[in-house]
């Protein structure tokens, strides 16, 4: 189990603080959850994963930054995303003013 054990009086505290109601079988069904929950993060925080070690992983997030060029459009293909917008004027999409 975790180091850091929930007792009913914590619930009953963190049930005063929300302004919930919690009988004695939700008291003693949250504990165990709780509980559960502090031990499965505590196995979390003892496994060291080293960063390449991270990085290798299948499926690792990567932070990735793509710069921000402008790309030139032809006539045609501009024509042919502004038709699908609902509202336009000239060769801009309309928009609400938002202030």
């Amino acid at each position: 189990m975790s180091a850091t054990k929930i007792t009913e009086k914590d619930i009953e505290n963190l049930a005063n603080l929300a302004r919930i109601k919690v009988d004695a079988a939700e008291k003693t069904q949250l504990v165990k959850e709780i509980d559960s929950i502090l031990a499965y993060v505590d196995t979390i925080k003892k496994a060291s994963i080293g960063e390449s070690a991270a990085e290798d992983r299948v499926g690792a997030v990567k932070n990735v930054a793509h710069p921000d060029d402008a790309r030139a459009l032809s006539h045609e293909d501009r024509e042919r995303i502004l038709v699908e917008v609902p509202d336009r004027e000239g060769d801009f999409v309309a928009v609400k003013k938002i202030l």
